[in-house]
C-alpha cells in the first residue's frame, strides 16, 4: 500500500496548518502572567469542555484506541466512559477547592495543603511526565503519520519540524493560544472521525455485515471470539488473572482497581488537564465544562474505537499492507497496530477530504504538544523560577516560561523516537502512567478527606511511591522472573496506591498534626454539601451541575450497556 497525498491534499494541509499557527498567535495573551499561563481566567464552559476533550483525546489517544481495537480488544473504551465518573467526582469534591484557592498549578495547591517539599517533588514529576507521556507521545504520532507520507525523511527532521510548529504559537501566546486552537482541532477531529467511520462501515457493508463477518471468522476458527465477545468492553483475561497480559488491556476487574486511579490522576491532578479548569471564569463554568468534556467522551466508541475493529476485517488478509516508513517497515498491522488509523485514512478517504482529515490529525497533535509545553513551562516558572526569585515582574515570568518551553521542545524531541521501541503506543502510555499516578492520587485524596494528613506524611509517601516505581521499572527491564515484577499494570497501580496511602497515614499519625491554616479551607466536610445546596437552590435545572451530572451518568450507562 502506497501512502501518498494529492496536490489538493497538500494544499489543504498547508493552508490549514499555517492558518492554525497564525490564529494561535493572534489569539494569544501575554500582558500578564495570569493571562499567559491561565488565559486570564476568563474561559466559558463550552471552551473549557472542548479544550479538555481535545487535550485528552488528541492524536496519540486516537491512534492508540484504533490500534487496540484492531486486535479485537475494545476494552480500551473503559478509559473513555470512566472519565465521566471521574469528572463528576472531580466536579463535586476537588474543583471547588482548586478554583477558590486561586492557584496557578497543582503543585502550588499541594504546598498550601502540605508544604513546599511536596510541591517541589510533585512539580518535578509532572514535568518529567509531560515530556515522557504527553509531549513525546504526540510527537511520535506525528512521526507515524508524516513518516508514511515522507518515508525518506529522517525521523528526527519530522519530529523537530512538528515541535517547532507547535512551539511557534505556544511560546508567544500561552494558554489562550493553546485553548483557542484546541476548539478548532476538536471540531475537525470529530468531523474527520465521523467521516472515516462512515467510509469504513460502507466498505465492510454496514453494522450487520460487521457482526456476520466476526461470527463467521469465529465459526471458522480464525478468531477465538464471536461478535458479541469481540465488541464487548467487559472481559476477563485467561490463566493467571494477576499477570501482565497484552489482551485484554482492561480486564473487568480493572474497572474497580487501576482504571479509577489512572483516571483520577489524569483528570483531577494532572496540570496538563486541570490548567484548563483553573482558567474558567467561575466555578459553574468550570463544572459545566468538566461535564461537557465527559459528554463528548461517550460517543468515542462509535467514531474512534470501532473503526479499529473494522480495520481488522478490511486488512486482516490484505497482502498489500507492506510499506516502508521513516520509522521502519510495517508488513502486518497486527505487529504495528499504531499504523491502523493512518491505514484507514489513506485507503478510504478521497482526495481533498484526506488532506483535511490528515491536517486535522496533525493539528490535534500540535495542539496536544503545545498544551503540554504550556503546562510544563507553567510548572517550571511558577514552582521553581518564581520561588527562587519572587521579585520577578509579570513580564519576566512570561519570558521565563517562554525559555522553559524552548528547552522542553528539545528534550521531548530527543525522547519521542524511543517510544517506537515499545511496540504499542497505548500500552506505553498506560504503563508509564501506572507508575506516576498512584503516589500523586494518594496524596491528593488523603489530603482532601483526612485533616490529620500532614506535610511529612505527604512527602514520605511520595518518595516511597517513586522508589517503588523505580524498583518495578528496574526489575521489569532486567526481566526478573518473579511475580512481583509480572503484575498486570492495573493491579500494580492499585497495589502502589494502597501502599502509598498506608505510608501516608502511618507517617502522619506519628508526627505532629498540621496547623489549622493547612486544613480549614482545604479539606472536605459534609457541611460543604449543605452550603452548596443553598448556592444551587436559585439556579434552573439546566444550570444545576448535580442534575446535569445525573443525566450524564444515565446517558453513559445506556451506551455502556450496549457493549457490556
Amino acid at each position: 500500500m502506497q501512502f501518498s497525498l494529492s496536490s489538493l491534499d497538500f494544499a489543504i494541509m498547508g493552508i490549514y496548518l499555517i492558518g492554525i499557527v497564525i490564529y494561535g498567535i493572534l489569539k494569544g495573551k501575554q500582558n500578564s502572567s495570569e493571562e499567559y499561563f491561565l488565559g486570564g481566567r476568563s474561559l466559558t464552559w463550552p471552551v473549557v469542555g472542548i479544550s479538555l476533550f481535545a487535550a485528552n483525546i488528541s492524536s496519540s489517544t486516537l491512534i492508540g484506541l484504533a490500534g487496540s481495537a484492531y486486535l479485537l480488544d475494545m476494552t480500551v473504551y473503559n478509559y473513555e466512559w470512566y472519565a465521566v465518573v471521574v469528572l463528576v467526582f472531580f466536579a463535586i469534591f476537588f474543583l471547588p477547592f482548586y478554583l477558590k484557592s486561586g492557584v496557578y498549578t497543582m503543585p502550588e495547591f499541594l504546598e498550601r495543603r502540605y508544604d513546599v517539599r511536596s510541591r517541589y517533588i510533585f512539580s518535578m514529576l509532572m514535568i518529567v511526565g509531560n515530556i515522557l507521556i504527553d509531549t513525546a507521545a504526540s510527537l511520535y504520532v506525528g512521526l507515524i503519520v508524516l513518516g508514511v507520507i515522507f518515508p525518506t525523511v529522517a525521523p528526527w527532521v519530522i519530529i523537530v519540524c512538528l515541535a517547532l510548529a507547535a512551539a511557534a504559537y505556544t511560546i508567544p501566546g500561552g494558554l489562550s493560544s493553546v485553548v483557542k486552537t484546541e476548539v478548532i482541532q476538536a471540531i475537525v477531529l470529530i468531523f474527520g472521525s465521523c467521516i472515516l467511520t462512515y467510509y469504513a462501515f460502507d466498505k465492510v457493508g454496514g453494522w450487520s455485515a460487521m457482526i456476520d463477518q466476526l461470527n463467521n471468522l469465529n465459526a471458522a476458527g480464525v478468531i477465538d471470539k464471536n461478535a458479541s465477545e469481540a465488541l464487548s468492553i467487559v472481559r476477563d483475561n485467561s490463566g493467571d488473572w494477576w499477570r501482565q497480559y497484552k489482551e485484554p488491556i482492561v480486564p473487568w476487574w480493572g474497572l474497580v482497581t487501576g482504571v479509577p486511579l489512572l483516571g483520577f490522576y489524569f483528570w483531577a491532578n494532572n496540570q496538563f488537564m486541570v490548567q484548563r479548569v483553573l482558567s474558567s471564569k467561575d466555578i459553574n463554568h468550570g463544572r459545566w465544562g468538566a461535564l461537557f468534556a465527559g459528554f463528548l467522551k461517550v460517543p468515542v466508541i462509535f467514531i474512534m474505537v470501532i473503526p479499529g475493529t473494522l480495520a481488522f476485517l478490511l486488512y486482516r488478509e490484505s497482502a498489500n499492507i507492506n510499506y516502508i516508513t521513516s520509522a521502519g517497515p510495517c508488513t502486518n498491522l497486527a505487529d504495528c497496530i499504531d499504523y491502523t488509523y493512518p491505514t484507514l485514512l489513506f485507503d478510504l478517504l478521497p482526495a481533498g477530504l484526506l488532506g483535511l482529515v490528515v491536517a486535522g490529525l496533525l493539528a490535534a497533535m500540535m495542539s496536544s504538544i503545545s498544551a503540554t509545553f504550556n503546562s510544563a513551562s507553567t510548572l517550571i516558572t511558577m514552582d521553581f523560577v518564581n520561588k527562587a526569585k519572587p521579585d520577578m515582574t509579570s513580564k519576566q515570568l512570561v519570558r521565563a516560561g517562554q525559555i522553559a518551553t524552548l528547552v522542553l521542545v528539545i528534550l521531548a524531541s530527543l525522547w519521542a523516537p524511543q517510544i517506537g521501541k515499545y511496540g504499542n503506543l497505548f500500552a506505553y502510555l498506560q504503563d508509564i502512567l501506572g507508575y506516576i499516578a498512584p503516589p500523586i492520587a494518594s496524596t491528593f485524596i488523603v489530603g482532601l478527606f483526612w485533616k490529620r494528613a500532614n506535610g511529612t506524611g505527604s512527602f514520605i509517601s511520595l518518595l516511597f511511591g517513586f522508589l517503588m516505581a523505580f524498583i518495578w521499572v528496574v526489575g521489569i527491564v532486567k526481566g526478573v522472573d518473579h511475580w512481583f515484577f509480572q503484575l498486570h499494570f492495573l493491579l500494580r497501580t492499585t497495589v502502589l496506591f494502597v501502599l502509598c496511602v498506608i505510608v501516608h497515614i502511618l507517617v502522619s499519625a506519628s508526627t505532629p498534626a498540621p496547623p489549622a491554616i493547612k486544613t480549614d479551607k482545604l479539606t472536605w466536610s459534609p457541611q460543604l454539601i449543605k452550603e452548596e445546596t443553598e448556592e444551587l437552590r436559585g439556579l434552573p435545572w439546566y444550570q444545576n451541575y448535580r442534575i446535569l451530572s445525573v443525566i450524564l451518568l444515565i446517558f453513559t450507562a445506556i451506551i455502556v450497556s450496549m457493549f457490556w
